[in-house]
């Protein structure tokens, strides 16, 4: 299960640690977490400065869905759903179809980045255009209880691959390039996530003492504490967490933060609590959980993406180090992939 029920970059802040500020204040971010980074355009992308621009519709309400009310999301949810039906419908007629007002329509459409509903319904005819084409699978993430397992199968497997595709499209490469400098010169790296995140957490401290770093991945609050005390400057600490409320999580974290450790938070939800104490904010896409998908198993998926880009970035930077310590742990493990013949 998810370590608890909220993809965007933020960068280092240039403040010091040690600096006056209310260590609780959250780290002010330079520039759009969402900005598009060379990826192609969705028709249906908001302009300006509006949250999640660059990313595909459906991505762009979850990635907002936390911070809207129910009438805001009932509207945003259906027209990511059925964007070709939305596009044909007046603005009371969406209205009526979504049990809402005329005015959180309009409000709606700029919560999502449009100066107004009639720019909506254009980016949504456009989007519409492209799904009819055959750009756009026509299978969903809803899974039935009496789905035949070849449904299940696919379902699956493309909402895998559209949250790997969105937690792509939205990575803040500036940011991503300051979390991987922190980790390649750290003297010591602590590692903090529970229950799905803790599986994510392991996965990047193997890989990274592979190469030849002092990774430790802690599942334990306790011993998560306990390690972060000993933190110092030149030190680093990683907190997972998809929610970035986790208490278990976000505490040894804090205490990273101020004993000076370079702190990064690998989260679905940027601006969530674990982001206050963190010099660098990895975000991934925000899961759509439901009754019989759980948010852990996409978010999973997103946080092991970044965790690859994290390792391979890492081992290009320490390529002179990381090289040998790769094929020592290569060798020192060849002996244990072969097979042991049964005792008589």
């Amino acid at each position: 299960m998810s370590d608890e029920p909220k993809v965007a970059f933020s960068e280092v802040p240039a403040a010091p640690h040690g600096h006056a500020e209310d260590p609780a204040a959250p780290h002010g971010h330079a520039e759009d977490p969402a900005a598009p980074h060379g990826h192609a355009e969705d028709p249906a992308a908001p302009h300006g400065d509006a949250p999640g621009r660059g990313l595909p519709l459906r991505a762009r309400v979850r990635s907002l869905a936390p911070s809207m009310t129910p009438s805001v999301l009932a509207v945003a949810e259906t027209v990511a759903a059925d964007p070709a039906g939305c596009s044909r419908l007046t603005v009371s007629a969406l209205a009526a179809r979504t049990g809402t007002s005329e005015a959180t329509v309009v409000r709606t459409a700029r919560l999502l980045g449009y100066p107004g509903y009639r720019d909506l319904r254009l980016a949504l005819a456009a989007l519409a255009a492209r799904q009819e084409s055959g750009a756009a699978p026509a299978v969903t993430a809803d899974i039935a209880v009496d789905d035949p397992i070849a449904d299940v199968v696919a379902k699956l497997a493309h909402e895998e691959a559209q949250t790997l595709a969105d937690t792509a499209a939205g990575l803040d490469l500036a940011a991503l390039g300051a979390a991987v400098t922190a980790l390649a010169t750290a003297r010591r790296i602590d590692i903090y996530g529970v229950s799905a995140s803790a599986l994510v957490g392991q996965d990047l401290a193997q890989k990274l003492l592979r190469i030849g770093l002092v990774a430790h991945a802690h599942g334990d609050p306790h011993l998560a504490v306990t390690g972060a005390v000993q933190l110092r400057p030149g030190d680093a600490a990683v907190a997972i967490s998809h929610s970035g409320a986790t208490g278990d999580v976000i505490d040894p974290l804090r205490t990273a933060f101020e004993r000076g450790a370079t702190t990064i938070a690998l989260t679905g939800h940027p601006h969530a609590p674990v982001s206050h104490y963190a010099d660098v904010v990895l975000a991934t896409s925000a899961a759509r959980e439901t009754r019989l998908r759980p948010a852990a198993m996409s978010s999973r998926t997103s946080q092991l993406l970044v965790v690859d880009c994290l390792f391979v970035a890492v081992a290009q930077r320490t390529y002179e180090t990381a090289a040998p310590a790769l094929a020592a742990s290569y060798e020192a493990l060849a002996p244990r992939r072969t097979a042991r013949s049964p005792r008589p």
